[in-house]
């Protein structure tokens, strides 16, 4: 499945619980099924859940970050966003929320820096969620590689490069949902199973 897809799915509003139902393999023409979809698509609220578990972060400290970045967040709200799918209170998290998370957890991890701080976007491509992520934890290009490693995962330091160029650039490529959902699920290896 092209990462494209989910990109014009971002910028039309749909829900991902519609984009699963809309979804249809070019091959078959065939829709494709929640049980394939759920392990391609990395959500949003798959990446708080993520970060969450993997820095051991409990409420209070989800909604301090959120916070740092200067969005009040209650705990009922942060509980509706961290619940799975299929329970009926679940809320959906939008790119701009996650986008302050984000922006947050770089405060963290980082410390504040001087001046007027960055707004989030009110769109987020994976690229844009992979840099955040990158620069909160500091990491060089071998880290990245070797993070990739620990999930099976191997790219050339010229492909991962590509990922950050600005999308002007002609060496730019989008960064598909399969690199991100292993980088991620490689940071969990790396900072909370290996530890």
């Amino acid at each position: 499945m092209k990462s494209c897809r989910i990109k014009k799915a971002r910028q039309s509003n749909l829900t991902h619980m519609e984009l699963f139902k809309r979804l249809i393999d070019d091959q078959t023409k065939e829709i494709i099924t929640f049980e394939n979809t759920k392990r391609i698509i990395m959500t949003n609220n798959d990446i708080i859940r993520r970060i969450r578990y993997t820095f051991n972060y409990n409420d209070a400290k989800m909604i301090e970050i959120f916070a740092l970045a200067g969005l009040e967040v209650t705990r009922a709200q942060m509980n509706a966003w961290l619940k799975k799918e299929d329970d009926p209170d679940f809320e959906e998290l939008v790119d701009k929320p996650l986008a302050t998370f984000l922006n947050g957890f770089i405060i963290e991890k980082r410390g504040k820096k001087e001046g007027e701080q960055p707004k989030p976007e009110k769109r987020l491509t994976n690229n844009a969620i992979f840099r955040k992520l990158k620069i909160a934890l500091n990491l060089k290009d071998d880290d990245i590689l070797g993070i990739l490693e620990l999930v099976d995962m191997r790219i050339s330091k010229h492909e991962l490069s590509a990922f950050f160029r600005n999308p002007e650039q002609e060496q730019y490529r989008e960064c598909k949902d399969q690199i991100l959902r292993n980088f991620v699920y490689g940071l969990q290896k790396k900072y909370h199973d290996h530890k």
